[in-house]
């Protein structure tokens, strides 16, 4: 779904009316609402099911993640990063891993005070810091950690670097993003890198599908801006956006997914752009996509069998299509699992 611009970030369902309707001030405050199952990812130390949102304890939250198994991971502009929820994989950072991993229901820090960016992408968390270094940890099946290794017993419950460059971007939350089980994002220089997961071509890098990369891969092109948000839930399409706002698709196709007006199994292992030059921020479902624009207008795509597309149908789409006519929305993010967390604005 998305919200209006009365916050910039939601990483979980959120029902329309509330979201376009109702105001939470104080910037850098993080809301939750919805249920915590078992595993406390709503961050407020209760298993009660909220139906309004609720504060989560702190102020000066920056940027946040959610990832497989309900792991958030979370920046605050005083450069210390938090985590909660499950931690099977050890994706909380927190030094724990496996079945009997301790599972947070209250933000608890990661250690640390330079952190910048962050974000969640499958049982795989990243994050960058404020001298331009870039760290993974949690699950490396595909190579996700950017360790140049592969497989289970090289994953990590404590952030490793990744290589020894100084250039990561950390200014811009929009930098660092990717897909399920793999990391994307833009160094300082406008250059685009991916690792990790690479099923159907989703690290843009021009290689077959299962070609996973371990090392963090170039993709063509200096002028990149934006990176897709990544969802939970087994995303296996991604987006970025450059300075000149064209919006590039990569990855799976089904029900239309990417946006190229291209049958279900024509799936693009190199970016492909979508018609448009005023692309502004994009997110990803399991099977549809949002945008916004410059002129605040959203945008939808793919697969719509739960009305996710909010058109008033039930239909695919495979080019993007205008929901409503409202043009304030900012940012925008795509349904999941049973809960909420958005963040005001900072």
């Amino acid at each position: 779904m998305a919200l209006k611009n009365n916050t910039w970030k939601v990483n979980q369902w959120y029902d329309q009316n509330v979201a376009g309707n109702v105001s939470y001030s104080g910037a850098g405050r993080l809301y939750a609402a919805g249920d915590p199952d078992d595993y406390g990812q709503l961050g407020i130390n209760s298993r009660t099911k909220y139906s309004s949102p609720v504060q989560v304890p702190g102020n000066n939250w920056r940027q946040l993640g959610v990832g497989q198994d309900d792991a958030v991971i979370a920046t605050k502009t005083d450069g210390t990063m938090w985590a909660w929820g499950r931690n099977t994989w050890g994706n909380l950072g927190l030094n724990q891993a496996g079945p009997t991993a301790t599972r947070y229901s209250s933000p608890t820090q990661v250690p640390g005070t330079t952190w910048a960016l962050s974000t969640a992408t499958g049982s795989v968390a990243g994050a960058t810091k404020t001298d331009g270094t870039m760290w993974a940890w949690g699950y490396n099946g595909m190579g996700a950690l950017g360790q140049n290794t592969q497989g289970n017993p090289t994953s990590r419950s404590s952030p490793v670097q990744v290589g020894s460059d100084t250039t990561w971007s950390s200014d811009s939350f929009d930098k660092l993003g990717g897909s399920f089980g793999a990391i994307m994002t833009i160094k300082t220089d406008g250059t685009l890198w991916a690792w990790g997961r690479n099923e159907f071509g989703v690290l843009g890098i021009n290689a077959g599908h299962d070609s996973h990369r371990s090392s963090p891969v170039q993709i063509p092109g200096t002028t990149w801006s934006v990176v897709c948000e990544p969802s939970d839930s087994g995303t296996n399409h991604t987006f970025v956006i450059n300075t000149s706002g064209e919006l590039f698709a990569v990855g799976r196709n089904n029900d239309g997914a990417l946006g190229l007006n291209a049958p279900a199994n024509s799936h693009r292992s190199s970016p492909v752009q979508i018609p448009g030059t005023t692309w502004r921020y994009v997110t990803t479902g399991a099977r549809h996509t949002m945008a916004t624009k410059t002129d605040g207008t959203l945008w939808s795509w793919g697969y719509n069998g739960s009305g996710s597309l909010c058109q008033n149908n039930r239909t695919n789409y495979s080019s993007p299509v205008q929901v409503g006519s409202n043009t304030d929305w900012i940012r925008v993010s795509s349904p999941q699992a049973n809960g909420l967390l958005a963040l005001t604005n900072t």
